[in-house]
């Protein structure tokens, strides 16, 4: 057992120095000595498999160390494109100044893991020439062999250190040539396809304001006729009825009839006006422009309908005004002038006293379309 092996060779010794061994122990030392001599072979089995550890370790050590100047040389490759004009002119005076020192910096440790990796492969081949130092002809071929493989491999290292530099250089000039490329196509796609585009949406744009610019300017031309129309009609319709209006007071107090009389004389008087009032707005009236002004129109017939007497514009607009703030009396008072088949003015009281009501009158004026 190799954990008791030293243990149990001293005793052997002790006892053989000793002189223990006699005619009847003889073949059981004996045996014992063969055991130890059986040791000997599995000590010599037990050096070739740790050389046999200790080359695959150094093999594994060379390639990895092989691997690591290969990454070097990369980067180093990456420095040395870097410092080219086209890339150089590029950076600052600081990134200039930092990538000479990274540069110089792998440079030396590429040249310090270089050294070492040369020294392993001297150190081999030392080796190979000290084991086969006889005139065995076969044995110089073997150095000749391991010199020329160790040649073989440091110009095939060479070789695709030089590869990976060429081809760094080849997708340096493709990308080159690719930017150049995009640059000229981005030229000209500017200077033709794009600018032609932008200009097409500026006049698109120009051209769209400028219809609602039109429209929104005949809409105020047509809402300024409309205002200028009902201004002159309601100046003449307020001379008329002055006019009937002293001549009602007049016939009254000529003919002795009472202020009663007058007043019915008066609403008769303003009722024809309406009626004229009425049709001449009717002609000129549009359609509803919206969905609020129907609705508008439903909520004020609702409460007129209800108010079979009439409602004054006030009155009506503080009813309006606790369902929409921004409503207006002039808004309520346009919508009912543009609808004089729903909705009809009628005039009471006389001097003082006169107020203006607005009435449902969809009843009516539905038989007469």
């Amino acid at each position: 057992d190799d954990s008791k092996f030293s243990e149990a060779i001293t005793v052997l010794l002790t006892w053989i120095e000793r002189g223990e061994v006699n005619r009847r122990s003889a073949n059981q030392f004996y045996s014992m000595v063969q055991s130890a001599n059986s040791h000997v072979r599995r000590l010599m089995n037990e050096k070739a498999a740790h050389e046999q550890e200790m080359e695959q370790a150094k093999e594994s050590f060379k390639n990895a160390l092989t691997g690591i100047l290969t990454q070097f040389e990369q980067i180093v490759a990456v420095f040395n494109a870097s410092t080219r004009q086209k890339a150089w002119d590029h950076f600052s005076k600081a990134q200039r100044k930092n990538i000479d020192i990274w540069r110089k910096h792998s440079e030396e440790l590429r040249n310090a893991h270089s050294e070492q990796l040369m020294g392993i492969r001297r150190e081999e081949e030392m080796e190979m020439s000290d084991d086969d130092s006889g005139d065995n002809p076969s044995k110089k071929l073997r150095v000749d062999d391991s010199a020329l493989a160790a040649q073989a491999y440091a110009l095939k290292e060479e070789n695709d250190s030089l590869r990976w530099q060429l081809d760094a250089y080849r997708n340096e000039v493709e990308l080159l040539k690719q930017e150049k490329g995009q640059l000229f196509r981005t030229e000209e796609s500017l200077t033709k396809d794009q600018q032609l585009q932008f200009l097409q949406q500026t006049m698109q744009g120009m051209q769209q304001q400028l219809l609602s610019i039109q429209e929104e300017l005949n809409n105020k031309k047509s809402e300024l006729e409309q205002a200028k129309e009902e201004q002159t009609h309601t100046q003449a319709m307020l001379k008329v009825l002055q006019e009937q209006l002293k001549s009602a007071k007049e016939l009254a107090e000529i003919n002795g009839h009472d202020e009663s009389q007058a007043n019915e004389i008066n609403v008769l008087t303003v009722a024809l006006v309406n009626q004229d009032r009425e049709k001449n707005s009717e002609k000129r009236s549009p359609g509803l422009k919206s969905e609020k002004e129907a609705l508008l129109i439903g909520i004020i017939s609702t409460f007129l309908h209800v108010h079979p007497f009439g409602a004054n514009i006030e009155y009506l607009w503080s009813y309006m005004q606790q369902l929409d703030s921004r409503i207006s009396a002039n808004e309520i008072e346009m919508l009912l002038m543009r609808l004089p088949r729903m909705f009809k003015q009628e005039f009471t009281g006389v001097g003082a006293t006169l107020e203006k009501r607005w009435k449902f009158c969809a009843f009516e004026g539905i038989k007469t379309i």
